[in-house]
């Protein structure tokens, strides 16, 4: 029996019924995913998903988004307009309908979208239930409608304002801010997403805009060779082992199929997948049908030319994705998506026709291109050896049960608590820094694995490297989960891994290369939001009893400013930490340990692409990205210490 005393009444009248779309402003999340700025984003996402699924039916080919000086948002498109004549079921005007009623929309049946990624037509009633103000301008039949709405619910009728040849929807909304903990968007977070949408449309045109700055910024986005195109930008950081993107296309049905796919010289598989132009994270069918068929055709190819003897084992999966950049869309009409976040393909019948496809159409064009054919099987029988070899250390990395602690790394100081849930690791930069650490952390849930020196730069390195580093080794077996194919999060030791490095340029450095690895070997981890990053302060400034830290040289002026100190009184002292190694342990867990009082960030991967390409920029064999990126950016950096 619980102790709580709960008097209250529970009867009839405790039941709430949430009437139209007061349920959305109840529970945002359920509808966007957050409040915070994913959400946000989210908005605007559906409002562009619905003139994007008009280019999917061959009535749009022109998308215009505006970010407007008061944070309202404008989409145009010039499809065929949302419908506006009175709906025979409800009675009152579709355009009303559309942005009212949740799952009200044109993608249940199979008529007006064959194919379509809004498949709950929730998204526009969804935008209208938590915006401050939304105006919908229709041109369709010769006319311009117009309805105004806000929160939900409609301000004037569906209203004729003026004549028109054209057609189309104009949606401007302004995001409630009783409902999103900040309104700013992100443009270049903006650009990824819409630059993807128009790589998987061939010949659309999608122009965004913000007229936030002091000079508005325009970007226009169209790219005619398509999913070809996606994979040439996926590469520009990487070196191609040929030039030509192999490009795959076939249908079945209603079903469509489209793979572009190149060999680059890196030792990491980026492939991407969308169903319905929904970016499918988490994979499906359609991506199992794609690596099934690509091991097997080159297998099939290096036996028929001899090229794999009779004694030789087969090809893995592993090996002949490595170096590999690919784009596979499918466009179906009733995708099976598991989950409200549609990250993964369910259909069945997609498997079969992707692994036909691909499995007829790439070996026709290996046996015509044999010198492509010979470049990418000599990649993967390298990446064969290169993984035999690495066959043994992988065995040392393997722990015997997730809590035997016998074959944890000397250097680890483990905590006591043995529910991963409940744990968290620090990963530390020097012995020093590990000693103030282990003296300082709740040894009850918080282990600390101290590293020392420049770890294996794995963007540049294959995995029997990585499995064989003696810096990265002790972070693989002290985690207990496993890496590349065989990471399992199950098996995962802690909840949360805290890099805690130093906030100079060495430990930036230690950071990028840490999540470089993670993102490589891990990326689970990511995903799954385990991975954070330690903020340790850098000044301690203090006069008399009274002390503060500060995280950078805004928060010291702050604290001068709103303890009416000057920097020139003696009786002020600032101390500037150059190293985590200067804490004290009791500094350490109250500044960057206590999980009261920290300040930790979450690394999360909101655009795969984009970290893909950061990645490759900034850690990979190409210097000229790198060289680029400086020399634009350069005149941004205030502090480089930071």
């Amino acid at each position: 029996m619980s102790d709580i005393n709960n008097n209250s009444i529970y009867d009839e009248s405790q039941i709430q019924v949430l009437e139209g779309l007061e349920a959305v402003r109840k529970r945002p999340g359920m509808y966007i995913g957050s409040t915070s700025s994913r959400g946000l984003h989210h908005l605007v996402y559906e409002i562009v998903a619905n003139s994007i699924d008009e280019a999917l039916a061959g009535r749009c080919d022109i998308i215009k988004v505006i970010v407007h000086k008061d944070n309202s948002v404008t989409v145009t498109d010039n499809g065929s307009g949302i419908p506006v004549g009175i709906h025979p079921k409800m009675g009152i005007p579709t355009l009303e309908v559309v942005h009212t009623i949740l799952h009200a929309g044109g993608k249940f049946g199979s008529g007006a979208y064959s194919v379509s990624g809004g498949l709950h037509g929730v998204g526009a009633s969804v935008v209208n239930a938590l915006s401050e103000s939304m105006e919908v301008e229709v041109k369709r039949e010769g006319h311009i409608y117009r309805q105004k709405y806000s929160r939900g619910k409609p301000l004037t009728s569906v209203d004729i304002v003026g004549d028109t040849d054209e057609t189309g929807t104009i949606t401007t909304f302004k995001p409630d801010p009783e409902i999103f903990e900040e309104i700013v968007y992100d443009f270049d977070a903006m650009i990824s997403r819409y630059r993807e949408m128009a790589f998987l449309n061939k010949g659309i045109n999608i122009k965004l805009i913000d007229e936030r700055p002091e000079e508005s910024v325009e970007k226009n986005l169209h790219y005619e060779g398509g999913i070809i195109s996606f994979v040439e930008y996926l590469n520009k950081s990487k070196e191609p082992l040929h030039d030509e993107v192999i490009y795959l296309e076939g249908s079945r049905d209603a079903n469509i199929v489209e793979v572009a796919m190149q060999y680059n010289d890196s030792y990491n598989e980026s492939v991407f997948t969308y169903a319905n132009n929904i970016a499918t994270t988490e994979g499906g069918t359609h991506l199992t049908g794609f690596r099934a068929a690509i091991t097997k055709v080159l297998n099939d190819y290096a036996r028929k030319f001899n090229i794999l003897k009779e004694n030789d084992k087969n090809l893995s999966g592993e090996d002949v994705r490595e170096g590999l950049t690919a784009v596979l869309s499918v466009k179906l009409p009733e995708p099976q998506f598991e989950g409200q976040t549609k990250t993964k393909l369910g259909n069945s019948e997609i498997r079969t026709l992707v692994e036909n496809v691909v499995s007829d159409k790439l070996f026709i064009f290996l046996e015509e291109h044999p010198a492509v054919a010979k470049i990418i099987l000599d990649k993967s029988i390298t990446a064969a050896r290169a993984r035999e070899a690495a066959r043994k250390a992988r065995e040392l990395t393997r722990r015997k049960s997730a809590m035997d602690s016998s074959t944890l790394p000397g250097k680890l100081a483990d905590c006591s608590e043995k529910d991963p849930t409940k744990t968290e690791i620090f990963i530390v930069e020097g012995d020093s820094a590990g000693g103030s650490a282990k003296q300082g952390r709740d040894r009850k849930i918080q282990a600390i694995l101290p590293l020392w020196g420049k770890m294996l730069n794995v963007e540049k390195s294959r995995m029997d490297k990585v499995y064989d580093n003696e810096k990265l080794s002790p972070v693989i077996i002290a985690l207990g989960a496993g890496i590349g194919d065989e990471f399992d999060t199950s098996k995962l030791r802690y909840d949360k891994i805290i890099i805690m490095a130093d906030a100079d340029v060495d430990g930036s450095h230690i950071r990028m290369l840490l999540l470089t690895f993670f993102f490589r070997y891990m990326r689970p981890l990511v995903e799954q939001g385990h991975v954070y990053i330690a903020m340790p302060p850098l000044f301690k400034v203090y006069k008399g009893k009274e002390e503060y830290y500060a995280y950078d040289d805004i928060e010291l002026d702050k604290i001068f400013k709103e303890r009416g100190w000057r920097k020139d009184d003696p009786n002020v002292n600032i101390q500037r930490f150059k190293g985590l190694g200067e804490m004290n342990p009791d500094q350490l867990w109250e500044t960057t340990m206590n999980p009261e009082t920290r300040t930790i960030i979450k690394v999360d991967l909101e655009d795969a692409i984009s970290a893909d390409e950061v990645f490759c920029k900034f850690m990979g064999d190409k210097v000229e990205p790198r060289r680029e990126y400086i020399q634009m950016h350069a005149r941004d950096v205030s502090n480089l210490d930071i």
